[in-house]
This record gives C-alpha cells, sequence and structure tokens, in this order.
C-alpha cells in the first residue's frame, strides 16, 4: 500500500505563485510515474503535468510556461512550483503515483488552490 499526502495548497491572489508538495509513503513500492492533476469547480479531474524517473516532463497546455513539475526519487515525493497563477487555476489539486510493482495508481486526498481576482 501506498499513501500520498500533498500540502501547499492555500488561497492566493492572481498572478501570484505558491509551490505544492506530495510525498509517497508505504513499503515495497517502486513509483514510476509521479503527477499532478486537477479538478475544477463543474469540470472533470484533468492531467496538469506528469514526470518519470528519469526527468521526461508533461504538461497540459493551459499551464506550460507557467507550472514547473519536478520530483526527488530519493524523497519519493513531487513538487509543482505554480507560478503566474489565474483565478481559472482554483481547483482541487491532486498527486498521483504509479507503482510499477503492484501496478496501480495511487491518489492523494487533495489540496485546495483557490485564486482571488
Amino acid at each position: 500500500q501506498v499513501q500520498l499526502v500533498e500540502s501547499g495548497g492555500a488561497l492566493v491572489q492572481a498572478g501570484g505563485s505558491l509551490r505544492l508538495s506530495c510525498v509517497a509513503s508505504g513499503s515495497g513500492f517502486r513509483i514510476t510515474v509521479m503527477g499532478w492533476y486537477r479538478q475544477c469547480p463543474g469540470k472533470q479531474r484533468e492531467l496538469v503535468a506528469a514526470i518519470t524517473s528519469i526527468g521526461i516532463t508533461n504538461y497540459a497546455d493551459s499551464v506550460k510556461g507557467r507550472f514547473t513539475i519536478s520530483r526527488d526519487n530519493a524523497k519519493n515525493s513531487v513538487y509543482l512550483q505554480m507560478n503566474s497563477l489565474k483565478p481559472e487555476d482554483t481547483c482541487v489539486y491532486y498527486c498521483n503515483a504509479l507503482d510499477s510493482i503492484r501496478n496501480y495508481a495511487y491518489w492523494g486526498q487533495g489540496t485546495q488552490v483557490t485564486v482571488s481576482s
């Protein structure tokens, strides 16, 4: 079993920045891809950014140039640096991690990001 714990969500003004963190814990796992998804009011959950264990990244078009995903494999952690935040970034952000041993993707509990105009 893998547990993901996110932190860093907050209320911020438009144009501001936030850094989300997610730590994976448990035993007997090997995390390959880690990512951030978000669910905005009235919309389906969508991929924001993902990163492989060797640092290959992928971003949603809506966040390219503003958000940066990174990870620390030794700490089983993934981060999302969010700059130039917009009101439309107001969503619940979820951490996701793929365990290649169990072939199962785990989710965090979500962290709220609210951007005021």
